[in-house]
């Protein structure tokens, strides 16, 4: 009872009306009802009164928190702005709304998407790129599909913020935030994380996964598939079950032996870790700490700028 009437509070707060006495005066109510409810299980004869009235609140809470529903019309912010989706015929596959953006700052962009086609066939590796930005613990996790010739396209599962709407971790847990993937050149998602992002600045780490061909048209298209999905039906973001490196695991199920979960991946930045320690990153004779040092990429990208070459100058580590 009291974990439930926490959590009815804190969502009445976080998710209500934007009119703030609409909000926090039912959740003021919630958490005043609680913790009456609470006292009255102490006293025998108001005992199952109290019960009733309990599940009678909670069942109006979830009511409305079931009629809160993901869109994807919104008035979004620029860098989320076009949903990308996806056509598959045979072993090609054509990406729309592919992100490009061309930054001075992180906040002062040009923006630029476009449309291009990958065969599978030439799919020949994949990468998980984390970003940290507060400490060891916690990373942005995504991933990078190489195809020959040096070309890479990345896949970053975020929050799909609107105009005016800050994240916010606690937020995340109160469907808040739609689910986005961000499909995007490495120039754009990579680079504005290495050579803009200032406050607080980020250093960016690229590894290689252990993969077969099968594997990796597999993974690839379920990705395809998610993106698809999530054109025709959106979904919320949630920052425990639904976040960046959940549904990177979620998504790696379209494999045999695929990792258990763990607390190293709801710890994300302890992810290319427990690859390492399960034996999934290419790592010829080395330590973690021999390859974390090689995967570190910040000072390779801005030396090199946001070139057409960018992805492979990030890659040749000293």
């Amino acid at each position: 009872m009291a974990a439930s009437g926490v959590w009815a509070t804190l969502a009445l707060a976080i998710a209500g009306p934007h009119v703030a006495w609409m909000r926090i005066g039912p959740a003021v109510l919630a958490g005043m009802a609680t913790v009456a409810f609470l006292a009255a299980l102490m006293i025998p004869r108001w005992r199952w009164k109290a019960v009733a009235a309990w599940l009678l609140l909670m069942g109006g809470v979830l009511v409305w928190w079931n009629s809160l529903t993901p869109s994807n019309d919104r008035d979004w912010l620029p860098n989320v702005a076009r949903t990308p989706w996806a056509t598959v015929s045979g072993d090609t596959v054509t990406i729309h709304n592919i992100r490009n953006f061309t930054y001075r700052t992180e906040t002062d962009f040009t923006p630029a998407w476009y449309d291009k086609s990958y065969d599978l066939r030439k799919l020949e590796g994949i990468d998980i790129v984390a970003s940290y930005w507060m400490g060891p613990d916690i990373a942005h996790v995504f991933v990078s599909f190489a195809f020959a010739g040096g070309e890479h396209l990345a896949m970053s599962i975020e929050t799909r913020t609107e105009k005016g709407e800050g994240y916010s971790a606690i937020k995340g847990f109160f469907r808040q935030y739609e689910l986005y993937y961000v499909v995007a050149d490495e120039r754009d998602v990579i680079g504005l994380r290495t050579n803009y992002r200032r406050d607080p600045p980020e250093d960016v780490y690229v590894y290689r996964i252990k993969s077969n061909p099968e594997g990796r048209r597999a993974f690839f298209l379920e990705y395809v598939r998610q993106i698809n999905a999530l054109k025709d039906h959106p979904e919320f973001y949630n920052s425990l079950t639904t976040n960046c490196t959940t549904n990177i695991w979620t998504n790696s199920h379209v494999n045999p032996g695929h990792l258990p979960l763990s607390w190293k991946i709801l710890a994300s930045g302890h992810v290319p870790e427990y690859l390492f320690e399960n034996g999934r990153l290419e790592d010829p004779g080395l330590t973690f700490a021999d390859i974390q040092r090689r995967a570190h990429i910040n000072a390779r990208a801005k030396a090199a700028g946001i070139v057409p070459d960018f992805s492979q100058r990030i890659r040749k580590a000293e």
